[in-house]
């Protein structure tokens, strides 16, 4: 290994900071790449079936990387991770829950009520694109359910978590010394925002009600490992909620 590679291993900053700005960095990338044209192959109308895959590699192998930083311990408190990530993950996806039945129903859906989740969340990461070829379909559900239930509670909580909690309120200490799960309203108030902020604004309310519950899931606990298991489990919700309605647009 270069002594370059080996400083930048031994930073704790780019340890908790740099899985989560390379996975957003990527999560751009099909944006750019997509070709609408029915006439393409699959690999170009939808770019992110490979790329979000190349994206779990490559994060995973960043955190693997800086594994020696992350600290998930002490395990405690996973019951109730478990009970605020099905929590959680009920209010989220309430509001298209409800759009979609008042919609069948023929009830008009007041336009406000998008700022609140109420909408189709149907355009997303959708595998029927692949219908015709069965393995990268099968392939490409597996990869993302990996991204989905690992790699984005791993990459986001040792961010949100791990380190902007603690960065913020750290005043004049060293972030690495302060004690994970030390509450201030001000980093609560401000790490919420910027949970918000990371979302689509139809996320927003859903968002604000995510990052309370993991921010008292921290505070209460003090493990960060309780923080990525309500995550995680939150999200497998979500990936079987999504596969069974078709709501694409939750992922």
């Amino acid at each position: 290994m270069s002594d370059r590679l080996r400083r930048l291993q031994e930073s704790a900053t780019a340890a908790y900071v740099l899985p989560l700005a390379v996975f957003m960095l990527l999560t751009g990338v099909p944006g750019w790449l997509r070709i609408e044209n029915p006439e393409l192959p699959w690999y170009q109308r939808a770019p992110e079936h490979w790329l979000y895959p190349l994206q779990t590699v490559v994060t995973g192998a960043l955190l693997l990387f800086f594994s020696r930083h992350y600290r998930f311990g002490p395990w405690r408190g996973l019951w109730l991770a478990v009970l605020l990530g099905t929590a959680g993950i009920f209010f989220w996806i309430l509001p298209a829950y409800l759009h979609q039945h008042w919609v069948t129903s023929g009830v008009e859906v007041p336009t406000w009520a998008g700022w609140l989740g109420f909408e189709a969340r149907t355009d997303g990461f959708n595998p029927e694109v692949l219908s015709a070829w069965p393995f990268w379909q099968g392939l490409s559900i597996g990869m993302r359910f990996i991204r989905l239930v690992i790699i984005v509670p791993l990459v986001e909580e040792i961010f949100w978590r791990g380190f902007l909690m603690r960065y913020i309120g750290a005043g004049d200490r060293d972030w690495k010394q302060v004690p994970f799960g030390e509450h201030s309203w001000p980093v609560y108030g401000l790490v919420t925002f910027l949970v918000m902020l990371a979302h689509h604004p139809a996320d927003y309310a859903a968002a604000f009600i995510w990052g309370s519950l993991v921010y008292f899931l921290a505070v209460r606990t003090r493990s960060l490992g309780a923080c990525i298991v309500m995550h995680a489990v939150a999200n497998l919700l979500l990936g079987g909620y999504v596969m069974a309605t078709r709501q694409w647009g939750f992922w």
